[in-house]
């Protein structure tokens, strides 16, 4: 039987590489349904009524799988792993979920319900299977690697759910599998108070997985990822000649899934997340391991850009490797198109009754002073503009391992000083940057001592430099950098609504004490 994977029939894929079935995506399916083909859609409109669980049967009898080696394996042994959420382009109604499996499974599916003893039947998931053959003569190395996806849609706003992933053999509703089971919650339907968190350059280490449980003490309604994901590439060139170990991901994911089964993670793209073997254009990869909302100006070809509102908070994910001078494997890859969705995706949520703040995240930094990236002119070419001509209220960039926060800065200036604990606000003062990079990959350094809350150095200004176009460095003196932090650390922002609108921007390190505070209310 030849079973569609992927959208591809099975005989076909087996003698194509990624980037011939990538490029088969591209030009036999449309960008919607290249990225949803053969997702499941739950339709669950009527779970807060009660959905009926499944119902009692006698135990049948082991199911057996066939892995890759020729040997069979019970189905009850492939235990589901590295489950990450993310939210579809309507946070109040859509979720989507993803995990992982050893080898290939027989019919995977998610359970879901209102309550952890009523879940639901069977909802299919789709299977992406990603292999990466030994190349560059070992310098990559070989892995089979299983990825399952749901599609959630027509939930209800605020509310909480329980599920279950399995397959034959594996039933997450089954008693001795109850401990398997997560939950989630959709945004609400009305803006109240809420906590989001981000950071960039997280990587699998001991400081990545503390910062992972730091998050999950704040209870954020969702997390940020700027990119520099997890490094199975640690060139980060984006070049086919690029080491890399795909394995990195198994390890990757299933440290993370301790916060990202919970809370939606919301990735953007990373020069490191460039995995050149997997398409052209490097994101084969990317597009297997996560589902992301499909509203950007391309799912399949940029799947780290795209938007989302929570609550009164529009927020919008970009690719910078489009636009980056420095890291030039994938400039211009959108052909302008990003930037001009981002100019008018901007301004519709600008207009959008409801929504007070706009966030920008992305992962190369316009503004910073690191000795080992600084800013990227590239970004501040194309992007920045558009930032100030919208009012943007805050950019989160990673790349740098650092913590760094800017003054508000407008046309490449400082506006007006924000001092640690001090209020701005974007519609009259300009634009506060922050780099977040300390996820949990090895710092980097300032070229000025550091300064942050409760060790103040501060300086009139610093001697850095921004990368020019054709990849040159130009020194410049700068006068925005006003909290330096070299640490591990993350940031939370909580957004409140109503008559006085604000966000409370904190920095804590991983050993939890605060570095940055400030906040940004509008008029």
């Amino acid at each position: 039987m030849d079973i569609p994977r992927f959208g591809i029939p099975e005989k076909l894929a087996d003698r194509m590489s990624m980037a011939e079935q990538h490029d088969y995506l591209r030009t036999r399916l449309t960008r919607r349904g290249a990225l949803r083909a053969g997702a499941a859609t739950a339709a669950v409109a009527g779970l807060s009524a009660g959905l009926a669980a499944a119902p009692a049967q006698a135990a049948p009898a082991p199911a057996t799988l066939l892995s890759r080696a020729g040997t069979r394996v019970d189905g009850s042994l492939a235990a589901p792993f590295g489950r990450h959420l993310a939210f579809g382009a309507e946070p109040t109604t859509q979720m989507r979920v993803s995990w992982q499996v050893p080898f290939a499974v027989r019919r995977p599916y998610i359970r879901i319900g209102s309550q952890p003893w009523a879940l639901s039947r069977k909802i299919d998931a789709e299977v992406r299977h990603l292999t990466t053959p030994v190349l560059n003569g070992g310098k990559i190395a070989a892995a089979e690697q299983f990825y399952l996806h749901a599609a959630l849609d027509r939930l209800h706003p605020g509310t909480t759910y329980y599920y279950g992933v399995g397959h034959d053999g594996f039933d997450p509703a089954d008693a001795r599998n109850l401990g398997t089971l997560g939950t989630f919650t959709t945004a609400p339907a009305r803006a109240g108070t809420f906590t989001f968190t981000a950071f960039g350059d997280q990587g699998v280490s001991y400081h990545a997985l503390g910062n992972d449980q730091l998050i999950l003490g704040q209870n954020p309604a969702f997390h940020l990822h700027a990119g520099d994901i997890c490094y199975a590439d640690p060139s980060g060139s984006g070049q086919s000649t690029d080491a890399y170990d795909a394995r990195t991901w198994d390890q990757f994911l299933a440290q993370t899934e301790s916060v990202a089964k919970t809370v939606p993670w919301m990735v953007t793209t990373g020069n490191h997340d460039m995995e050149a073997w997997y398409s052209p254009d490097g994101y084969g990869g990317q597009n297997a391991r996560w589902t992301l909302p499909d509203n950007g100006p391309d799912p399949v070809g940029l799947p780290g850009a795209y938007s989302f509102t929570y609550g009164n908070v529009g927020v919008i994910a970009l690719d910078a490797n489009d636009v980056s001078y420095e890291i030039p494997a994938n400039f211009g890859i959108s052909g302008g198109r990003q930037t001009a969705w981002l100019d008018r995706r901007l301004g519709e949520l600008r207009a959008r009754d409801g929504i007070d703040f706009l966030v920008v995240f992305f992962h190369h930094c316009a503004f910073s002073t690191t000795n080992a990236h600084a800013s990227d002119g590239g970004v501040r070419d194309a992007w920045v503009p558009l930032f100030e001509k919208h009012r943007v209220d805050m950019v989160i960039n990673g790349h740098n391992h650092v913590y760094e926060r800017t003054d508000a800065i407008w046309r490449n200036a400082v506006k007006r000083r924000v001092p640690i604990g001090e209020r701005t606000d974007p519609t009259r003062d300009g634009i506060v940057y922050v780099t977040a990079g300390g996820a949990g990959k090895a710092l980097y350094d300032f070229p000025a001592p550091d300064s942050y809350e409760g060790a103040v150095a501060d300086r009139e200004s610093v001697t850095t430099y921004h990368v020019a176009k054709g990849g040159t460095r130009a020194v410049e003196t700068v006068e925005w950098s006003r909290v330096r932090y070299t640490g591990f650390s993350f940031l939370a922002v909580e957004v409140e609504s109503g008559r006085n609108p604000r966000m409370k921007v904190t920095a804590l390190a991983e050993s939890g004490e605060r570095v940055d505070h400030f906040e940004i209310a509008r008029g």
